[in-house]
């Protein structure tokens, strides 16, 4: 049996744990070979690369800080060392801080947009020649649903998610005319260790609004990826596709 993504290699950041796990075991599935991008959690990294293997495709941990330029540069040598090309750049990591707007102060607004958003400037400045060059590639940006909405917890991190679509757009309107699609997700509530409830946003009254009256599950967002990837989307770039279980509709 051929799988659709055999001979394909992939790129997830942020790829230890919770949406960026689930993307790597995914497309992992479907044939890929993945490039695990960590920044700290070596010890994750590498559970995930023994998920992989087990399931007969090769993979590799790479430690990265997204938002240095250097470290990118060492990202796209170690790929390109391993497998000498790139198909899917998969830009997910990301961080937040649960701060009012007036509590923040100028080195967290900084620190959150270094890593949600220029990095995966960074990160897709770096492998963009690659993918021009053999005129083919499926760049995805994982961004939130709250770069819609506004949040009245972190307004950083709505800044830096919001930035992702015009980022997403930008890039769909360049890498176009070279077969490269560029897509953003943005997810609703995705069950992960990065999701919080308190007082204020507590579990029961968050399902209350959402259609589906359920969480979403890092396997949703991966099954979106996934299919951004594939052929079904060849005709399909600069758009943002909402995972959300209902919670916004446009």
């Amino acid at each position: 049996m051929t799988l659709e993504f055999s001979n394909k290699v992939a790129v997830v950041t942020g790829a230890s744990r919770g949406i960026g796990k689930g993307i790597a075991l995914e497309l992992a599935r479907n044939g890929a070979s993945i490039a695990i991008v960590y920044r700290s959690e070596e010890e994750k990294a590498k559970q995930v690369q023994t998920e992989i293997e087990e399931i007969g495709q090769e993979a590799m941990t790479i430690k990265c800080d997204v938002s240095n330029s250097g470290d990118v540069a060492r990202l796209y040598d170690a790929v390109m060392d391993k497998w000498n090309r790139v198909d899917f750049v998969i830009n997910n990591a990301g961080i937040h801080q649960h701060l009012k707007s007036w509590e923040l102060s100028e080195d967290d607004w900084h620190k959150v947009l270094d890593v949600n958003l220029t990095g995966a400037f960074l990160v897709t400045k770096a492998f963009t020649p690659h993918m021009l060059e053999k005129k083919s590639g499926r760049i995805v940006h994982i961004s939130s649903c709250v770069a819609f909405t506004g949040t009245d917890h972190e307004v950083h991190y709505a800044a830096s998610k919001g930035g992702l679509f015009s980022l997403t757009k930008s890039h769909a309107l360049e890498l176009a005319r070279h077969g490269i699609n560029v897509n953003a997700i943005a997810p609703g509530y995705i069950e992960t260790d990065m999701l919080v409830f308190d007082e204020v946003h507590p579990l029961d009254t968050v399902l209350k609004t959402i259609p589906h009256h359920r969480l979403g599950q890092p396997e949703d967002i991966a099954r979106a990826v996934k299919f951004l990837c594939s052929r079904d989307s060849d005709y399909i770039t600069g758009q943002v596709i909402h995972v959300n279980g209902g919670l916004i509709m446009y």
